[in-house]
């Protein structure tokens, strides 16, 4: 009896990719060190560009969510291993998480790839800073809840001086910047946050 390929699925190439499989590619290329290839991931998972545009809005959207998965992750692990409770506890994280930035290679490799991969990432009119902010916001926000934690500032004000803060101790190479001093900027997270030294 002779069998015909009608209604099989050709081998290759599947025949539609998914938001999650293009999101995944691009997690990859971040974490290993590579380039984001927009078109490159596109043809590997067979989405027109329209699609890659309806699902992340242009490739610095793609690169935002990238980042801000990590970014994330990050918060969670960190808090994960925070010792104490309320103010304690999130001057712990946020140590955490700066001193993890400074030496997390997919990051120094992403601003080394990207021309204006630093101010993709702490402008204020870009997708990464504000979504930063809103993931600080709602980690205060949860500890508030969880631990009875009362901000000394209005939360989402806080939420922004200490992401701002962030970046200027984690990526400023001016002369008169403070770079990588991250035991000077806990001290400074430590006075936002209403804790006595």
């Amino acid at each position: 009896m002779q069998t015909t390929n009608a209604g099989r699925r050709p081998v290759g190439r599947p025949a539609a990719a998914t938001r999650e499989q293009v999101l995944g590619a691009a997690r990859l290329a971040f974490v290993e060190g590579r380039r984001i290839e927009v078109r490159a991931i596109a043809a590997e998972f067979g989405a027109s560009r329209a699609t890659m545009y309806r699902w992340f809005g242009s490739r610095e959207g793609l690169l935002a969510e990238v980042v801000l998965g990590e970014m994330a992750a990050l918060f969670a692990r960190a808090d994960a291993r925070a010792r104490g409770r309320g103010a304690d506890r999130v001057l712990d994280t946020l140590e955490t998480v700066n001193r993890r930035l400074i030496d997390n290679a997919p990051l120094r490799s992403f601003l080394a790839l990207e021309p204006s991969g630093l101010q993709m990432l702490t402008s204020s009119s870009g997708l990464v800073h504000p979504g930063v902010v809103a993931i600080a916001a709602a980690y205060l926000d949860r500890v508030a809840t969880e631990d009875d934690f009362r901000p000394p500032i209005e939360l989402t004000t806080l939420a922004y001086a200490v992401v701002r803060l962030s970046e200027a101790f984690v990526h400023d190479d001016s002369p008169a910047g403070m770079r990588h001093e991250i035991g000077r900027l806990r001290e400074v997270h430590s006075a936002l946050l209403g804790i006595a030294r």
